[in-house]
């Protein structure tokens, strides 16, 4: 199995975890609802992650909505004391499959509890609140849905608070009610509106988890990419995974697949090297090859599609 601690570890509030660990979402069926079209893959890929060294898992329980947590549960439990498992809340899914916002007081907190239930503990490790849209942030104070999250943490039901889906002035809010152990917004080597803020969570030794680091509803595409990964007997995934794993070391990657054996190739990517001269390359991906790269808006407004190993 692929040695993923040679990517290095970063502190997720009070644990040290795995730079490379994995995202449950695609674990459920189709559009993110309903059960997975093979269960016994859905339960040994999770086992696989584990076994090869994850030792953080991002989940919700409005994915399937409860399946990824149902399947958590049943592959994982009793888990292993070092595993961080990450949930989010905010969100609830319609019958037609779409994603409507649940920031009320009663809906988190029946969130909480059932993340608590779906997953089997009595105690979440890390919540992180969902504002915003589906890729992107959207402004407005977050005080009042955070502010229900850190009663519950106050009263244990919550280890750490992070957030999903904001700017850097709803942290700036944020920061004023609890600490924030983590940031989990859209970005890879295309999609880079987050630079600074990445940097400033650095220095400030607050963990940013892309979510999408392959692209999302559709995969990265680019010559630059396709050439890196040539050259260095890798896949085009592989490079964009590793590019993220040298941007900055408070990135945490949580790419997402239902088999196995993608799920090899991901991990793969936390020993592959890119050479300076190659990340020089891919630098330039976000500047001469946005419009190419940016997924589709029409696609981006179906909540409800699948993304591509994200």
């Amino acid at each position: 199995m692929t040695d993923i601690s040679s990517a290095g570890t970063f502190t997720l509030g009070d644990r040290a975890v795995n730079r490379m660990g994995y995202g449950a979402m695609q674990l459920a069926g189709p559009g993110v609802f309903g059960p997975p079209k093979d269960h016994d893959a859905a339960l040994a890929v999770l086992r696989e992650a584990v076994a090869s060294g994850v030792n953080h898992i991002d989940t919700s329980d409005f994915y399937g909505p409860h399946v990824t947590n149902e399947l958590i549960r049943e592959a994982l439990h009793p888990y292993a004391d070092e595993l961080v498992i990450v949930t989010k809340v905010g969100a609830r899914r319609g019958t037609d499959k779409s994603w409507i916002h649940a920031l009320a007081r009663p809906e988190l907190t029946e969130a909480v509890h059932d993340n608590l239930r779906n997953l089997g503990v009595d105690t979440l490790d890390v919540v992180n609140l969902r504002i915003g849209g589906v890729t992107k942030p959207s402004e407005g104070s977050i005080e009042a849905p955070l502010t229900v999250l850190a009663e519950l943490r106050q009263q244990g039901l919550i280890r750490q608070l992070g957030l999903s889906n904001v700017t850097p002035q709803q942290l700036a809010e944020a920061t004023r009610i609890a600490d924030v152990v983590c940031i989990q917004n859209m970005y890879n080597v295309a999609q880079r509106d987050d630079d600074r803020f990445i940097d400033d969570l650095s220095s400030r030794g607050i963990a940013y988890v892309p979510f999408f680091p392959l692209g999302g509803f559709t995969p990265l595409q680019s010559a630059a990419l396709d050439a890196a990964a040539a050259s260095l007997n890798a896949t085009s995934m592989q490079v964009a995974l590793a590019w993220l794993l040298q941007r900055a070391p408070n990135i945490l990657l949580i790419p997402g697949t239902s088999s196995v054996t993608h799920l090899r190739e991901n991990l793969a990517a936390a020993t592959l090297q890119l050479p300076p001269d190659t990340i020089v390359g891919l630098d330039l991906i976000a500047g001469s090859g946005k419009r190419a790269l940016n997924q589709d808006d029409s696609i981006q407004e179906k909540e409800g599609a699948q993304p591509v190993q994200s």
